[in-house]
C-alpha cells in the first residue's frame, strides 16, 4: 500500500481535495490529509472547514510515495508560498516520485519547470501557467510521474487517475463503476 499526502491551505478546494481523499482511502491507501500550517483545521475557498490528520512539520516524506495538491483560490497560491512544501515538490519529482495538481495547482509544477515536454491539463484560465507543457483538455492526465487534472468538475477522473498510477487501470475502472462513476 501506497502513502499519499493530500496538502491542505487555506482557501483549497473542497471537492477537488475530499474526492480525492475518498476515492483512494475507499481503495485501502494510506492517506494523510496534511495541513501546510500549524493549525489542524483548514478554511475551504467557500468557509468549509475541515480538521486535519497532520501539519505539515509532521509529515515524513521519505515514508511518503505521493503528493496531491489540490487546486481553489487562494489556496493554490498558499501551497505555492510554502517553500518547505515546494522543497518537497521539487524532491519528488526529481526523485521521480509522483506528485499530482488539479484545477489551478498544476500552475505550480509549471511555474517550477516540472512540466517541460509533459503532457499536462488545468482549469483553462491558468494553462498558460503549464511552462513547457503539451497541454491537453482531458479530465485528467497522466504522464509519467505527474498527473494533473482540470478542475472540480473532474475531481473524480483526478482521483481515479491517482488510483489507476497507483494500483492499475483495472483497480481505478472496478472503484469507478463502484461509484458509479462508469
Amino acid at each position: 500500500m501506497s502513502k499519499t499526502a493530500i496538502f491542505f491551505a487555506t482557501g483549497y478546494e473542497e471537492i477537488e481535495a475530499l474526492t480525492v481523499v475518498d476515492i483512494l482511502r475507499r481503495a485501502g491507501e494510506e492517506i494523510a490529509m496534511v495541513s501546510i500550517t500549524d493549525e489542524r483545521r483548514v478554511a475551504s475557498s467557500h468557509g468549509v472547514e475541515v480538521t486535519m490528520d497532520k501539519v505539515l512539520s509532521e509529515v515524513n516524506f521519505d515514508e511518503t510515495d505521493v503528493i496531491v495538491l489540490p487546486g481553489g483560490m487562494p489556496g493554490t497560491k498558499n501551497l505555492e508560498a510554502c517553500e518547505a512544501l515546494m522543497e518537497q515538490v521539487d524532491a519528488f519529482v526529481k526523485a521521480g516520485k509522483t506528485v499530482a495538481a488539479v484545477c489551478a495547482a498544476p500552475s505550480i509544477l509549471g511555474h517550477r519547470g516540472h512540466l517541460k515536454g509533459k503532457k499536462a491539463c488545468s482549469f483553462p484560465d491558468m494553462e498558460s501557467q503549464l511552462d513547457g507543457a503539451d497541454v491537453k483538455q482531458e479530465p485528467a492526465v497522466i504522464d509519467g510521474n505527474i498527473i494533473t487534472g482540470r478542475g472540480m468538475g473532474a475531481a473524480i477522473p483526478f482521483g481515479l487517475a491517482i488510483l489507476e498510477k497507483l494500483q492499475g487501470k483495472e483497480a481505478a475502472d472496478a472503484m469507478g463503476k463502484k461509484i458509479v462513476y462508469m
